[in-house]
């Protein structure tokens, strides 16, 4: 691994507990594992941890109930090997700047623009194409 941070993509969080994507579960897992183990530390944005909460609960064929997924997102809150990323109103505008420049999905361009906002040049995605896009970004797919 690298000494940069790099932000985790919600795809990436969903498929380390998702029961029905075998392959790619094993393969987040073993990378968010590398957080709680105290090897890496990583960076997560409230927009990301708010569509883990959604589609976990909701969108998977096999959802967990929304009593776990709130314990996996306050035990992310809570542990000092990852970074929780806000964003505010200048955030929103960088963002809609991204979309329209680089023709983004607008939910990407506002990852993008608060990972930068926050010096992150680093992702973990599944969604290599719309990142990709976006100039100084180091995406990489770990599945």
């Amino acid at each position: 691994m690298s000494d940069d941070l790099f932000l985790v993509d919600t795809n990436i969080l969903v498929y380390a507990f998702d029961s029905d994507e075998t392959k790619k579960r094993d393969a987040c897992k073993r990378l968010i594992e590398m957080s709680w183990n105290g090897i890496e530390e990583y960076a997560i944005s409230i927009q990301n941890l708010s569509e883990f909460y959604v589609i976990v609960t909701k969108k998977i064929q096999n959802p967990i109930s929304s009593i776990i997924a709130r314990q996996i997102i306050q035990d992310i809150i809570d542990f000092s090997n990852w970074q929780v990323l806000d964003f505010n109103s200048g955030t929103l505008i960088s963002a809609m700047k991204l979309n329209s420049k680089y023709n983004i999905h607008y939910w990407d361009a506002l990852i993008c623009a608060t990972m930068l906002e926050n010096g992150i040049n680093c992702i973990y995605t599944e969604n290599v194409k719309d990142f990709d896009k976006i100039p100084g970004l180091t995406v990489v797919n770990p599945i």
